[in-house]
């Protein structure tokens, strides 16, 4: 008996040894992400702190990069002076930060109703504010200051007594660190603040709370070994268990953790696990100066889910509470519509696989008049019809000038051509680029176009002459017998209108325009006893296979039989074996 207890102990010291993450990318990796992040698809984003007082940007800026606003004499400084004095300071806000209608239960009761799986916190934003009692933040926290709460504590008690998995953001670096500052002392000399604040502060965060995700921001520049990526990450692993899993903003050279692109039109990787995080605004933080415009409606946020889904990802959606505790009732609105539709249609997202085919789609073009080319959509794009990433632009009209040499100049962040009567001035910008030409007196043809990647999106069109300052063009007309109406613009991109999701041996097609009489998908030839119905009703629907399409008759379906709107979606079951989870 004593050599079976001993064998067995010895065999569990064995497995527990290996099960160890060792700080190495390679062990780190071979770990890999657990199974119930690439099934739950949908995370609630919280950014709140003391930056939730001003609740100030720009239209389309990032409200909780307030206080860095004031290290740059932004307009958020012109703000501050102008609402709250001269004498004014950051700090001041933090009294003002009272949460007085915080209740945690209500959050996550409106989490648990959106469909989100999991909830992630920003227990520390860039300004170093803690979220919780941190020995290291000493009275530069929630718990010793404004709200004299510990928000981490509890709500993380809030979100798991509804069955969500909770998480922390937290900011790698700080702005106003007496060891470091970001962003104003060199990015080679963070090693002590490293050493002596950020690591123990991490592990005293992880420790006490347990956090099931780990999402870490600000570390673009440093690299990942000046961070201690593999040593934390190890650890954390370690220290949380089979359940952890940590994003992939460690720093230049990390090799790990689920991707995380940032209000864009989604990635196609698949090699691991990633979320996009946006907010329903263009801001984290609450941006009171935001217009509605800005926000998306519930119908557009539920097709973009659907199509982020339908690549192998998720999202992880912000909500940017007011100061005091309350989120704002557009947002609230937002999430309640996403988890009705959730309610319905979840079957299709829910612990689906992306299909081979990811989506099928379908040009789009918007044409309207511009008076001048000076734009920045920063992460918003032309029109809501058009993609926010992968987008063409064309303007083109004509101009009166005086017999001169002009210089013409474009400014973008991706690929730009100017031509003038035909002739390329400007090929294949990227970036900024001028060139000038001597032009006779009269009216001649321009034509810009401007091709977008991903990311920011800017463009615009300056001219000067020996007798004319550096301007922004105006000026067009749109013929050479009409009054100056601007450029006649042309936006073009393709949008999913189809998007695929598997699971078992069940395909799901969901369509984001609603299918009239009959619905065509490209696919292969299903086994047989193919059974089709849209969910939200138990209506079998006939289908057909000809010419490699499955064509699915949808003229039986009646308004009363729409249980959902933005997107409807068909389940196909049994579908191919071959492609089962």
């Amino acid at each position: 008996m004593k050599r079976i207890v001993l064998i067995f102990l010895l065999s569990v010291a064995t497995f527990t040894a290996f099960s160890q993450v060792l700080p190495t990318w390679e062990s780190i990796n071979q770990r890999g992400y657990p199974e119930w992040f690439s099934d739950a698809k949908l995370g609630i984003f919280i950014h709140w702190g003391v930056y939730s007082v001003p609740s100030f940007a720009s239209k389309e800026g990032y409200a909780e990069w307030y206080y860095r606003g004031l290290m740059t004499s932004d307009d958020r400084k012109a703000f501050q002076e102008r609402v709250y004095g001269q004498d004014f300071h950051y700090e001041d806000f933090v009294p003002m930060w009272k949460a007085e209608l915080w209740n945690p239960d209500e959050w996550a009761e409106l989490f648990k109703k959106s469909g989100a799986k999991y909830v992630l916190l920003v227990s520390k934003h860039h300004d170093g504010y803690c979220l919780w009692p941190s020995q290291y933040a000493p009275g530069w926290n929630s718990v010793e200051t404004g709200p004299r709460r510990d928000i981490c504590g509890e709500l993380t008690e809030a979100v798991r007594n509804k069955g969500l998995k909770m998480g922390f953001y937290y900011s790698l670096p700080e702005w106003k660190s007496d060891i470091h500052r970001w962003y104003v002392d060199p990015d080679d000399q963070i090693g002590t603040y490293v050493d002596t604040h950020m690591i123990p502060q991490l592990k005293e965060l992880v420790t006490r709370y347990q956090p099931t995700v780990l999402f870490t921001d600000g570390e673009w520049r440093n690299n990942a070994e000046q961070w201690h990526a593999t040593e934390l990450i190890s650890w954390y692993y370690n220290t949380v268990g089979k359940e952890a899993i940590v994003n992939d903003r460690w720093g230049e050279g990390q090799q790990h953790g689920f991707r995380t692109p940032e209000y864009s039109a989604g990635i196609t990787l698949t090699d691991r696990p990633w979320a996009e995080c946006r907010g329903l605004g263009r801001s984290f933080g609450l941006n009171r100066n935001e217009p509605l415009e800005n926000y998306m409606t519930s119908d557009e946020l539920i097709r973009h889910f659907v199509t982020l889904v339908a690549a192998g990802g998720g999202m992880t959606l912000n909500v940017g509470p007011a100061a005091d505790g309350k989120i704002p009732l557009i947002q609230q609105e937002r999430l309640l519509d996403l988890g009705r539709w959730l309610d319905i249609n979840g079957e299709a997202i829910y612990g689906t696989r992306p299909y081979h085919k990811f989506y099928e789609m379908k040009p789009v073009t918007v044409t309207r008049s511009d008076r001048e080319i000076n734009f920045d959509w920063k992460r918003n794009s032309p029109d809501p019809a058009i993609s926010c990433d992968h987008f063409q632009a064309q303007w083109q009209g004509a101009f009166f000038c005086a017999a001169d040499t002009y210089t013409f100049e474009i400014q973008t962040d991706d690929k730009a051509q100017l031509l003038i009567d035909g002739k390329t001035v400007i090929d294949d910008v990227r970036k900024n680029s001028q060139e000038t030409v001597t032009l006779e007196k009269g009216q001649h043809r321009i034509e810009v176009r401007y091709e977008e990647d991903d990311m920011e999106a800017t463009i615009a069109l300056y001219w000067s002459s020996p007798t004319m300052p550096k301007q922004v063009m105006t000026g067009f007309q749109m013929g050479a017998m009409l009054p100056a109406m601007g450029l006649r613009a042309t936006y073009s991109c393709e949008q999913p209108w189809l998007c695929y999701t598997q699971k078992k041996n069940a395909l799901y097609a969901i369509a984001l325009d609603y299918p009239q009489d009959s619905l065509a998908l490209s696919v292969e030839k299903p086994q047989d006893g193919l059974k089709v119905n849209m969910l939200g009703t138990a209506k079998e629907l006939p289908w057909a296979y000809r010419d490699g399409k499955l064509i699915i008759d949808t003229s039986g379906l009646k308004y009363a039989d729409l249980k959902s709107s933005a997107a409807w979606v068909f389940k196909l079951s049994p579908f191919l074996s071959g492609y089962n989870q």
